[in-house]
């Protein structure tokens, strides 16, 4: 590879993250703030690439960076069909798809197109690495139960792929030779069972499905929540919310800062520490559940997210799965890492770029 350097485009809601690696090390990273005026002012997704587009030149230029002398640029994936996980490259059939939201609208269907639009001026790639829409099931896992349903796999895709590698080689060993079951503890928990490179099975993290999280409800008895939503007393509006956004500890205890939680718990609020220690409860139960799909043959479990920061969560978590495995535990989410190290595989040829096909 001639040309180390790599720019990193992650687009939220309302902001716009920026980074420029050399390899694996970080020249900079910037947070492009989009007042919610600023985005109010779009009709939809779509109608932002320009706006955040010309964002992103400007910091460039602020910065003296020549996309010609980069080796590529990666943006985060959004809203695709459900494919393997990997490195792909960003196509213009790939970019129609996101930027006409055909599978759901979300600021990460922008990170394609900006990547897109930057490397073709250049001469350069562009590639999104592990999206949300990951999906590596085997027959059994999609099997709901009701006919017509089947278990679909939304989850922390970009994340747990990036610790199962950085666990992989913790353990001296390759991701596509172990077995390993990783919990994602943020906003939302998802639990991946990672077989041999591969999540065979992981609870819909997008819809709430799983362990009850920060703000979501997880799964919930079902002849109660259909009660609830024919009682009359609710919108479809009000239900959703109560389920994604606004379930979990943000219905029980009305936040979703864990560390309001456990600020709470030391002052002696027993509340909370029901609630807090039944999220553990559930994790732990989602991964014993996870190790009966492994028959047992399971390396380790890997804890992450920005929730894996707290000691009093994980600690619960070890005690109740620490006799499955070794639990290794890495904090945070470095979403602009994982991007660049999915590039680095197929800049390095360690992995062969994959191509999106268009149904």
């Amino acid at each position: 590879m001639s040309k180390e350097g790599i720019l990193v485009i992650n687009p939220g809601s309302t902001s716009t993250k920026v980074a420029l690696y050399r390899g694996e090390e970080m020249v900079f990273t910037e947070t492009l703030r989009h007042s919610i005026e600023e985005i109010a002012s779009f009709a939809g997704v779509s109608e932002q690439f320009v706006f955040r587009l010309r964002a992103i030149e400007e910091l460039l230029a602020q910065k003296g960076v020549k996309v010609n002398t980069l080796a590529a640029i990666v943006g985060r994936g959004g809203f695709l069909k459900p494919i393997k996980g990997g490195t792909y490259e960003v196509t213009p059939a790939m970019v129609a798809e996101l930027l006409e939201g055909v599978r759901g609208e979300h600021a990460s269907n922008l990170g394609a197109p900006l990547a897109m639009e930057l490397g073709q001026a250049a001469g350069i790639p562009a590639y999104i690495v592990d999206p949300v829409v990951v999906d590596e099931f085997e027959p059994l896992a999609r099997v709901s139960g009701m006919a017509g349903l089947e278990r679909r796999s939304a989850f922390h895709a970009l994340n747990q792929k990036a610790v199962a590698r950085r666990a992989a080689r913790d353990l001296a060993a390759e991701y596509g030779e172990i077995n390993l079951i990783v919990a994602h503890l943020g906003g939302g928990i998802s639990v991946g069972v990672h077989r041999q490179g591969k999540v065979i099975d992981v609870n819909n993290a997008l819809d709430g499905d799983g362990p009850f999280a920060p703000e979501r409800s997880g799964g919930v008895p079902v002849g109660d929540l259909l009660r609830l939503c024919f009682s009359g007393r609710f919108t479809k509006k009000e239900i959703h919310h109560r389920v994604v956004g606004g379930g979990g500890l943000a219905g029980y205890l009305g936040t979703n800062d864990a560390r309001e939680v456990e600020g709470l718990i030391q002052s002696g609020d027993e509340r909370a520490q029901l609630y807090y220690e039944a999220m553990a409860y559930q994790v732990a139960k989602e991964i014993g559940a996870g190790a009966t799909v492994l028959k047992g043959q399971l390396d380790a479990i890997v804890l992450t997210g920005g929730i894996a920061h707290s000691k009093m969560l994980t600690g619960w978590i070890r005690e109740r799965v620490g006799f499955l495995a070794p639990v290794l535990i890495y904090p945070g989410e470095d979403e602009m890492e994982a991007l660049t190290q999915g590039a680095l595989r197929v800049l390095r040829g360690e992995e062969k770029a994959k191509v999106y096909k268009v149904d």
